[in-house]
């Protein structure tokens, strides 16, 4: 759409700024470059809870390894603990308690400008009792949830700010991890060969909406920019394939986002201004002796605040988001905590009055465009036992756009050619029990009960001129419900065993869905294991689908209004290897079968392939399949004398059948996918309270599948027509991306500055954005750009 441009020129735009704002930076720093006389420390806090009750653990040891004396400390009757004086640095943080199994938590930043607060679950040693030395589970490159075998890994908000690509987005992080291939135009993820639409979004136990700015125009579970802040979040867990039975409505992937609590000591606050915008937070306990606490962070663009900057055609481009966590204690009552994100956008564009500079579609429209995303929550915990506990979650979320095309005919007047005004927000309610039910075996249990609402007006024209037909035009509610067990077992010292069953009901059509699944792994040696999970996952298309009108003897009928949910086989074969403590293999063989996916009869079209189409109004069934199977890699060096690489390679074959009985490649199939991530940090300084830091990341992907232009009913129309007999049979150009980050952050009494400069795409390397028709040259031009996305900025913490 005429957005993307719009956009695209914004960015361009920044680099104008560029030498301003680096002029203004540099002064903000003089003040920090003086020597400080005094050592720089910071206080290292937290609570140690257990894994089955969220019961806390008093007496548990916390220590800080590679201090000089050793600093550490243990845990009160609250299981909470305090390590004051820690020197500024990065440090590796071991949390131990008889009866448990230790973790190693690695790589925390310790800086002069916030403390560290931290929370950790230990689960219970089946080996309790016995005369065993029980070796520190690393909480890094596996998931958090430990109901999870196979395809999944934690990631965490440092990693988002210091990984070259990550952008402070989740999304762009998770592209340099195995399976995983992104662009640069949008975040929208493809994993394992499956569309971004496929990939469903938790934020503290109940799933939302697309949190992105300008979300799900140019694709379908993407947007530009995501609405997240990384400063509020806790680290979470981000699944691959064949997730645990707790997880539902995805068929791809899920992002398990977790909010991380505010400081209850004392009150912090952050201030940040780069070229993508302006950040604001802060945090802090409520009222002195109390164990509450609030966090907030507020984002502002400067496309706007810098638009007499910025070219002509760049203005008109806006976002801001809001994002929160309250967190109150309420002694033996529980936990209460309420939480929030939400987003706006706004964009445009202005026709070209002068009709001989009209070379494409875009030069004569006229597009306007406003949405918003929001999610909220209330989240209460209560321990109901020593072994157990109770989490209850009732939450809304929702999304909304409102979006307008005209065009200007050949008489200069303006024709509407699109409109979408289409607002759905859910009401959603969990709860669930984790119970320890013997000594070896932890059971969970929940339900989840959704209320779609939804208002939809689609209506477009089909040609230039006629009048808007309607496409959707709805407004209503239906329940979306949703259940499972699962349950843990240990055997002995080396086998661990996942076994659950999740299910839904989907009460517009009365379809439903009975998932099982399981997972197993075995540590054979310390240093090896084996992990074999299997998944059956569904998930619902977007609700206009469901909607779209059709006419059969002059009445309004609603062919797809029966659609079942899509569903996908998952099978996956693990292998762990620890080479050192610090370097990290491993290696995932996988199959995906895809069943139930909507196709068009007699045609080559399957939502396999789908990106984005509001006015897709045609009858589907749920015929149609696909596979994908390969193997992912991960090689990974954790932080270690200041060096740190990410390795990750896939070799994968992604192929699907629709209406015509044809096996084909998918829209995503580009067969393989190479990531190399490394960086490196320098202590400078008197003290080495300063830090330097360089990332840089690689990426080369195969060429996406396209469908060949059918250039003589092309030119007929004056429109891009394809040859739907052959889809996806062009390949695309193999593509190297590189990205970069550096940035110095330097430690000050009380305070914390740094510098950074982030680069998406630092070589301008072209990207495909479609087929274009050029009205001038009366042909089809394919539309390949180099966006370079930079964001230069200045953040300080108090």
């Amino acid at each position: 759409m005429g957005r993307e441009t719009n956009v695209r020129s914004a960015i361009e735009g920044n680099f104008r700024v560029g030498k301003i704002l680096s002029t203004l930076l540099l002064l903000f720093l003089i003040p920090q470059s003086k020597l400080q006389t005094q050592p720089l420390t910071q206080t290292v806090s937290g609570q140690v809870l257990e894994e089955g009750s969220q019961m806390p653990i008093p007496g548990a040891t916390v220590v800080i390894e590679g201090t000089t004396p050793v600093l550490g400390g243990a845990t009160n009757g609250s299981g909470e603990f305090k390590i004051a004086d820690v020197p500024v640095g990065r440090y590796d943080i071991r949390i131990s308690s008889l009866g448990y199994e230790p973790v190693l938590l690695k790589e925390i930043a310790v800086s002069s400008g916030k403390e560290v607060m931290l929370t950790i679950n230990l689960s219970e040693s089946p080996f309790t009792g016995k005369e065993v030395v029980v070796k520190a589970r690393v909480l890094k490159g596996r998931a958090r949830n430990q109901t999870a075998t196979t395809s999944g890994r934690m990631f965490s908000v440092e990693e988002a700010s210091r990984y070259a690509g990550g952008f402070d987005d989740p999304a762009r992080l998770a592209s340099s991890f195995a399976g995983v291939a992104s662009t640069i135009g949008n975040n929208g993820i493809v994993i394992r060969g499956n569309a971004p639409k496929s990939t469903a979004w938790r934020m503290e136990g109940v799933e939302i909406s697309n949190p992105n700015h300008f979300a799900n125009l140019s694709t379908f579970g993407g947007g530009g920019l995501t609405i997240l802040s990384s400063h509020l979040l806790d680290n979470s867990d981000f699944f691959t394939g064949a997730f645990p039975a707790e997880y539902g409505n995805a068929l791809s992937g899920i992002f398990d986002i977790r909010m991380r609590r505010g400081n209850s000591r004392q009150r912090e606050h952050r201030a940040q201004i780069g070229l993508t915008g302006i950040d604001l937070a802060s945090e802090g306990l409520f009222v002195e002796g109390r164990s509450s606490s609030y966090l907030f962070n507020y984002r502002y663009s400067t496309l706007t605040l810098l638009e007499p900057l910025l070219p002509d055609d760049a203005g008109g481009t806006t976002y801001q988001d809001l994002s929160f966590k309250l967190h109150f204690p309420l002694n033996d009552a529980g936990v209460l905590s309420l939480w929030g994100i939400g987003g706006i956008d706004g964009s445009g564009q202005e026709p070209e009055s002068d009709s001989t500079k009209w070379f494409y579609l875009q030069d004569k429209q006229e597009q306007e465009v406003s949405q918003f995303m929001g999610a909220t929550g209330m989240s209460y915990t209560l321990p109901i036992s020593s072994n157990a506990f109770f989490r209850a979650n009732l939450a809304a979320s929702g999304n909304g756009i409102d979006l307008t095309t005209n065009q200007l005919d050949s008489e200069l007047r303006l024709q509407p050619t699109e409109e979408i005004a289409s607002k759905t927000w859910n009401l959603i309610f969990t709860s669930l029990i984790n119970a320890k039910v013997g000594s070896n075996h932890t059971n969970r249990t929940g339900v989840e009960v959704t209320a779609l609402n939804y208002d939809m007006l689609l209506r477009n024209a089909p040609t230039l001129g006629e009048e808007l037909q309607t496409i959707v035009d709805r407004k209503g509610r239906s329940f979306l419900l949703s259940g499972y067990t699962n349950s843990t077992l240990s055997f002995g010292e080396s086998w661990r065993v996942n076994v659950g069953v999740h299910g839904e009901f989907f009460t517009l059509n009365d379809h439903f869905t009975i998932e099982p699944r399981a997972g197993i792994r075995w540590q054979f040696q310390p240093d090896q294991a084996l992990g074999l999970a299997y998944g059956l996952h569904s998930r619902l298309e977007q609700l206009n689908f469901y909607f779209a009108r059709g006419e059969v003897g002059g009445e309004v009928v609603y062919p797809n209004k029966n659609l079942d949910f899509s569903k996908a086989h998952h099978l996956v074969l693990s292998y762990d290897l620890e080479i050192t403590p610090e370097l990290r293999l491993k290696v995932e063989p996988y199959i995906q079968y895809l069943f139930n996916v909507p196709i068009r009869e007699r045609s080559s079209f399957s939502f396999i392939n789908m990106e984005n189409d509001w006015f897709l109004n045609d009858p589907l069934v749920n015929e149609g399949e696909g596979r994908n199977f390969g193997v992912d890699l991960t090689l990974e060096q954790f932080l270690k004398d200041g060096y740190y690489f990410l390795l990750t390679g896939s070799l994968f074959k992604s192929e699907y059948i629709a209406g015509d009985g044809i096996w084909r490649d998918t829209r995503f199939n580009r067969t393989y996918l190479l990531n190399l991530l490394c960086g490196k940090e320098w202590n400078l300084g008197e003290q080495n309270q300063n830090v330097l830091s360089i990332s840089l990341r690689g990426t080369f992907q195969g060429g996406d599948r396209r469908t060949p232009v059918d250039l003589p009913a092309s030119i007929e129309a004056k429109d891009v027509i394809y040859d739907e007999s052959k889809a996806f049979s062009v390949v695309g150009d193999p593509s190297l991306l590189l990205h970069a980050t550096l940035s110095f952050r330097v430690n000050g009494r009380g305070h914390t500055s740094t510098i950074a400069l982030n680069l998406l795409n630092a070589t301008g390397v072209k990207e495909f954005y479609g087929d274009r028709y050029n009205f001038v040259a009366d042909q089809v031009e394919p539309n390949n750009e180099a966006i370079i996305i930079p964001n230069l900025s200045y953040k300080i913490e108090f």
